[in-house]
């Protein structure tokens, strides 16, 4: 069979961070528990004019600029992303809109005219899907090439639990034939369950009861009567007695934190359990390395101890972590000691590590944060001088709702060539600090204004409000 798989890859990430030792402080929280606890340094946020469709756009544009693509050979693009801008338009099309402005001058008018493009959403997990079902067309075509792009806002109300796991960015890669950086192998195990660990619903208000709290904030107690007649006698679209309630959407999402920890844990070990019924392999012995869904930076490597245990079972080698912690019927606290471990520890710091340093800079990027910790693991094995070539990949993904896919992949003999320009670690250094007050009022949308005014940069130009087009998004290169 032909090899498939990753042959390019790119990124954005906004050029705004939070210090979340300063957050910290602020929250008066322990930043020790953020930090040692869950691996967390910054988190990106966007500016003023950037969305989900600009951070793909961006990646996208990196991606066809850096690796000499030609958008007219492009069959598919497929957007992984649960931040999407409208119940019905794709993101992605927002994304070729731009891309065809700014490309026409060298590939022609409409040069992604017959290109397949949609979005695929499934919390987290959604740009897996886009990679494994457009993989699954490369492979039964010839010479078929197709992007996939895993764009993400993780935004979470102030003062939440969540807040300081928030993220935002973008990866897109390029999938063909002979990559030059991963190729996958076709056995992919998953595991699905519908639960309501992490959802965004649309979120439904009774106009009347709005208006009543409304004129109680300026000191007036309305009547049924009162209420009644101002609620139909009015010019207002908005107050229209066409519609009781009215609908909002909010990024911010409604989660339980320990409920969806659980079940991200049950779902990748039925999704392991799942693979290894395609593919008889001693995963503990074959894969160099793990890559998982990161929503805060040591996610990964805290759920995966319990399957850890396992495998050293299966490989008579627990006596040596026995020999290390000693036995315990307390199985939950043996399994905490486990975890901390020198023998975990190794295997953390081997295996695991390197995918978690862009996560402890960024945060959660949602689905592309798998994407972004195989990136953080391929720059930091360029810039140390580790060669990867054909070692094995594990990848570990999982989106809330819930459902988990794990598959495989090899390193290619090219992966440098594709890597060295990436210059990740050089990009995040070089992003811009606001203060918390500043990151309070770009989450609440009060500023306007842009603070970074950059150049070659794809930014929001604005938000249309004619009849037939309002809602509607234009986008420009600064």
């Amino acid at each position: 069979m032909k090899k498939t798989g990753i042959d390019a890859i790119s990124f954005y990430v906004p050029k705004l961070f939070v210090d979340l030792e300063k957050l910290a402080n602020k929250r008066d929280i322990s930043y020790e528990k953020l930090n040692k606890g869950l691996g967390l340094n910054r988190m990106s946020i966007p500016d003023s004019d950037e969305d989900t469709a600009s951070f793909a756009a961006n990646a996208l544009l990196n991606l066809i600029n850096s690796n000499n693509i030609d958008p007219r050979e492009i069959g598919r693009i497929y957007l992984g992303t649960e931040s999407g801008l409208d119940g019905s338009k794709p993101t992605s099309t927002y994304v070729i809109e731009i891309l065809e402005e700014i490309l026409k001058e060298k590939y022609g008018i409409r040069c992604f005219k017959n290109c397949d493009v949609v979005d695929l959403t499934f919390a987290c997990v959604g740009a897996v899907d886009a990679l494994q079902n457009c993989n699954d067309w490369v492979i039964n075509g010839s010479n078929r090439k197709a992007i996939i792009i895993a764009s993400d806002l993780a935004k979470y109300e102030l003062e939440s639990t969540g807040e300081y796991t928030q993220g935002a960015g973008s990866v897109a890669l390029l999938v063909s034939e002979n990559p030059s950086i991963i190729s996958l192998t076709n056995n992919w195990g998953v595991a699905t369950k519908s639960i309501g660990d992490f959802y965004k619903p649309r979120r439904v208000y009774n106009k009347k009861q709005v208006l009543r709290e409304t004129a109680n904030l300026f000191g007036k107690n309305l009547s049924d009567n009162e209420l009644e007649d101002l609620f139909n006698n009015n010019q207002s679209e908005f107050w229209s007695s066409s519609n009781a309630n009215f609908e909002i959407h909010k990024e911010e999402p409604i989660f339980e934190g320990q409920y969806s920890n659980k079940s991200y844990q049950e779902r990748i070990f039925e999704a392991l359990d799942n693979f290894l019924d395609y593919k008889k392999v001693n995963v503990y012995d074959e894969w160099d390395h793990f890559i998982f869904h990161l929503p805060y930076a040591f996610h990964g490597r805290r759920m995966l101890v319990e399957k850890w245990i396992s495998w050293l079972e299966k490989n008579k080698s627990i006596e040596k972590l026995k020999k290390e912690i000693g036995s315990s019927n307390d199985i939950e606290a043996w399994v905490k000691s486990a975890s901390k471990s020198e023998l975990y520890l190794k295997f953390v710091n081997s295996r695991i590590a390197p995918g978690e340093i862009a996560s402890s800079e960024i945060g959660n990027m949602y689905t592309a944060s798998i994407f972004m910790s195989l990136l953080s693991l391929l720059n930091n094995a360029y810039n140390e001088n580790i060669e990867l070539i054909d070692q094995k990949i594990g990848f570990i993904s999982y989106g809330s709702g819930s459902k988990a896919k794990v598959f495989e992949g090899k390193i290619e003999n090219r992966w440098k060539n594709k890597i060295k320009s990436s210059k990740l670690f050089e990009a995040l250094s070089n992003r811009k600090e606001v203060d918390v007050d500043l990151y309070e009022d770009l989450h609440k949308n009060i500023i306007v204004d842009p603070i970074c005014n950059l150049n070659n940069i794809i930014k929001l130009s604005s938000i249309q409000d004619g009849e037939f087009t309002r809602g509607l998004r234009k986008y420009k290169l600064s």
